[in-house]
């Protein structure tokens, strides 16, 4: 079955999961996409800092991991696969991070955990469902959610899962990843999401010894897309050898070096993030009235 015969309401079965997902998530201010248009550019770093720095700034936040391909926010936050489990019931109960920071990730409900996923469209799709299906977050302020890489079948299905996202797209530098950053755009477009921001990251680099800053990967493009396409932007994160051993070893950045540059940076584009939203946030709800409104006085 297509996307757009489910839309028209042509699966029972699915239309009764819809309306069981936008009732667990409407306990959930705030739902933020994190995507990119390809691989390697550090998505998963800036959905788990972000998802922290949210929770540093007093919001009760979760972290959701739909990767099936690379789910590997349990490795970064620092979290053993045995303690997330399923329920008797079948729901799923994210685990603390933090008492202000609950995460669930696709990882223990894989096979194994090296080997690879290979499963067609159909299936990603039905997995993902049920596993948005399955959680029970409770209220919340945010929802962080680390999407897989591209515009093909998982983040087109969280997407239409969780329409009311917002998206944050993560792109380097270099032409060749802001090219793709444009095919995300255009994913968001199709799909009807407002886009928060573009994030660029790997921006430059400080040197340890000099202080001085060098554009391994260029610096500013993300800024100048955003700025083309009339989209916000949030802000860069520099190169910072710190992310990768802080990564692997389950701390992230803006908690573990939270004076650095590197947090610092990190920090802005958090604060811009709820700037955007509340901002966003708003002018929906007035949209929303506004054809309340309209509808009543015809």
């Amino acid at each position: 079955m297509s996307m757009k015969e489910h839309a028209k309401g042509a699966n029972p079965v699915l239309d009764e999961q819809d309306r069981k997902i936008r009732e667990k998530l409407s306990q959930i201010d705030h739902k933020i996409m994190v995507m990119s248009g390809k691989g390697g550019v550090g998505k998963s770093t800036i959905a788990v800092n972000l998802a922290v720095g949210l929770s540093l700034e007093n919001f009760y936040v979760g972290l959701l991991d739909v990767d099936l391909h690379g789910p590997n926010i349990p490795k970064m936050l620092g979290v053993e696969k045995g303690e997330l489990q399923r329920r008797s019931d079948g729901t799923v109960g994210p685990v603390y991070y933090s008492p202000n920071l609950k995460f669930m990730s696709v990882e223990p409900l894989l096979p194994e955990k090296d080997s690879a996923v290979m499963w067609r469209g159909p299936m990603k799709t039905s997995a993902i469902r049920q596993f948005i299906y399955d959680i029970e977050w409770g209220k919340l302020d945010y929802l962080v959610i680390d999407a897989p890489p591209g515009t093909g079948d998982e983040p087109m299905t969280v997407a239409q899962t969780i329409p009311d996202a917002y998206a944050v797209v993560v792109t380097t530098p270099q032409e060749v990843s802001l090219l793709d950053v444009r095919k995300s755009i255009s994913f968001c477009n199709h799909a009807k999401m407002p886009i928060l921001g573009i994030v660029e990251n790997m921006s430059g680099m400080i040197c340890p010894h000099c202080g001085k800053t060098i554009d391994v990967f260029k610096k500013g493009g993300g800024e100048k897309l955003a700025e083309e396409l009339g989209i916000p932007f949030l802000g860069r994160v520099p190169v910072d050898p710190r992310i990768v051993t802080t990564g692997d070893a389950g701390r992230p950045m803006v908690a573990t070096y939270p004076n650095s540059y590197t947090a610092e940076a990190f920090d802005k584009i958090i604060k811009n993030a709820i700037n955007v939203t509340q901002m966003l946030a708003q002018r929906l709800k007035e949209e929303s009235e506004s054809k309340v409104a309209g509808g009543e006085t015809k």
